[in-house]
């Protein structure tokens, strides 16, 4: 069975790049465009594996959809990869204090999200 990824950001260009980009390494993906769309595409599916979440977003940021993740026993345990613009060391270090396993400054290169994904997956 396919590892199931949600992706959360707000530039329907990057959805849709890093979706192209986990689609053609066999993932399912399904996508979201803000932090509130997240959680509700997150409550729909049956089962996330991961998810890949930006910091700046409208109605909910990536901070605080990650820390809302991370309150539920249910989804306390799922990989959180941060891809963002916000590079600084203290966005890194929120980030990560939150509970993200990886935060990644965009523009990534996509053979190192591909990467840094089946490892987090153990795959």
């Amino acid at each position: 069975m396919s590892k199931h990824i949600l992706i959360v950001d707000d530039s329907k260009t990057v959805r849709n790049l890093v979706a192209f980009i986990m689609k053609k390494e066999g993932f399912l993906v399904t996508t979201a465009e803000d932090g509130l769309d997240g959680l509700e595409k997150l409550y729909s599916c049956a089962h996330v594996d991961l998810i890949i979440s930006d910091v700046n977003m409208p109605r909910m940021d990536g901070f605080t959809f990650i820390k809302t993740v991370r309150e539920q026993e249910t989804y306390r345990d799922v990989p959180i990869v941060v891809l963002s613009t916000e590079g600084q060391e203290q966005d890194i270090r929120t980030g990560m204090n939150l509970g993200a396993n990886l935060y990644m400054v965009k523009p990534a290169q996509p053979e190192s999200m591909v990467k840094n994904v089946k490892m987090l997956l153990g795959a």
